[in-house]
């Protein structure tokens, strides 16, 4: 972790509120996973391109999102079946910058991401006030039929196109946990390039030349996936299969 920070630092850096340009709050999305041991060639070869954002002297954040889903996990059987005009509801704080906002993500059948969001004064276990009159405006579900699931935590650098609106995030340290089991994935990298549209892109382009395939499955999937062993998850398999791959791969670093 320390050789990451340590390239991180020699990267120009942006500010959250030079950050606010590039929100894509409506957006494109394409996933990338790899082992973390690949990450510090990577970071070296995107410092041209790329500034990372910064927050009170910290280039790599911290991220805790409470999840909800209905008593039999809809929203994560829409995922598995892979319907589009699907949700993810979550309350998320971001550590460093003592933010805390209630979310509403909405992927729809063009393949675009939405989000909504409202500022809170704290992650709660209930979906009100604020936060309930957005899930009424912006989806069906009704707050007494959603549960607080799981917590997915995790560290992310945020990478900004110095030419173009694009952002890039790259999660480490992914963690999973409710009241009765607690589990850390240490060696995977899950990175997210966020775009208005599709642009020419540094980042894909060096994961193409990295033979890094395009492809991953959703934080809050593979949490559920972790923590309810006996959910449904068959069609799951494939990039599951491909995780496991990248987290014991002892070759990547020669790659």
């Amino acid at each position: 972790m320390q050789t990451i920070k340590n390239i991180l630092n020699d990267f120009a850096h942006i500010t959250l509120k030079e950050m606010d340009s590039v929100k894509l709050m409506d957006r494109t999305d394409t996933k990338f996973v790899f082992n973390i041991i690949q990450l510090p060639k990577f970071l070296e070869q995107l410092k041209e391109n790329y500034s990372v954002l910064d927050v009170n002297g910290n280039r790599i954040s911290r991220y805790e999102s409470l999840y909800f889903d209905t008593q039999n996990f809809d929203l994560y059987h829409c995922h598995h079946r892979g319907k589009t005009n699907r949700f993810k509801i979550r309350f998320r704080k971001y550590v460093e910058s003592e933010l805390h906002f209630f979310e509403i993500k909405f992927k729809n059948s063009k393949g675009r991401t939405i989000k909504n969001r409202v500022k809170q004064e704290q992650i709660d276990e209930l979906i009100q006030n604020k936060a309930e009159l957005l899930l009424n405006e912006k989806t069906t579900f009704r707050s007494e039929n959603l549960k607080a699931k799981l917590w997915v935590n995790y560290s992310r650098i945020t990478l900004v196109n110095k030419h173009s609106p694009e952002r890039v995030t790259i999660d480490l340290n992914l963690n999973f946990k409710n009241t009765e089991q607690d589990k850390t994935i240490h060696n995977l990298v899950i990175a997210e390039v966020k775009q208005d549209k599709a642009l020419v892109s540094a980042f894909i382009k060096l994961m193409k030349k990295s033979h890094i395939r395009e492809g991953s499955i959703s934080k809050y999937c593979y949490g559920v996936i972790n923590l309810f062993s006996e959910i449904k998850h068959n069609n799951f398999k494939p990039n599951l299969n491909l995780l496991k791959k990248i987290l014991y791969d002892t070759t990547a670093r020669a790659r």
